[in-house]
């Protein structure tokens, strides 16, 4: 599965790279916009379409109750320790760095938040870390596995919500699609709030 999806990036690279090449034959705005949301739109329908059917799902949420918010917890401040640690590795702005971790993977998101809280520079990395972050997820799914059924869903932090939710429940089980539905979208809900927060600290 990984190597079908990693095909698709790569002629999505060069098809993007040829468009521009040969003075944006195929609109852009279509592509990016459109047609970017609708399969996204359709992967959401997908999964959520999987998790309707499994009868089991209702029943696992409530017998976990309040207990299924704690990976995603666990996830967000792995990554924003994470954040801080690199910082300090790297000798940079502690704040942003640990802003740029607490993306948890949304890189649409973190890459424009970023550039209004800490300027140009920021923006990119933010893209780049969080881009990074979902790339990963989905190359060392099958490896990352072996060390526990959960890391996959740490790693993936906010996208196992929807982009590397397919990857997971492939190699994690379906058993693992409620936590990685769950854990991804608090985690897409906490994003936002966490940047703010710690740009509002510095």
């Amino acid at each position: 599965m990984i190597k079908y999806i990693l095909a698709a990036l790569a002629c999505g690279t060069i098809a993007g790279y040829s468009n521009n090449k040969l003075g944006d034959v195929f609109p852009n705005r279509f592509v990016s916009f459109y047609l970017f949301n609708a399969c996204l739109v359709f992967l959401l329908f997908v999964m959520g379409f999987a998790l309707g059917a499994d009868k089991e799902a209702p029943v696992k949420i409530k017998r976990a109750g309040l207990r299924i918010l704690v990976l995603p917890m666990t996830i967000a401040l792995g990554s924003i320790v994470g954040g801080i640690v690199g910082g300090l590795l790297l000798r940079i702005d502690l704040y942003a760095s640990a802003a740029v971790s607490a993306g948890y993977g949304w890189y649409t998101l973190a890459g424009p938040l970023m550039g209004q809280m800490f300027g140009p520079e920021w923006s990119a990395l933010g893209f780049m870390v969080n881009f990074l972050r979902e790339l990963l997820t989905i190359i060392t799914v099958s490896v990352i596995v072996r060390v526990d059924k959960y890391a996959p869903i740490a790693l993936g932090g906010a996208t196992t919500m929807d982009t590397t939710l397919p990857v997971i429940v492939r190699y994690c089980g379906s058993d693992a699609l409620v936590t990685a539905f769950t854990s991804g979208f608090t985690l897409s809900l906490m994003a936002p709030l966490t940047i703010i927060t710690i740009a509002s600290l510095r």
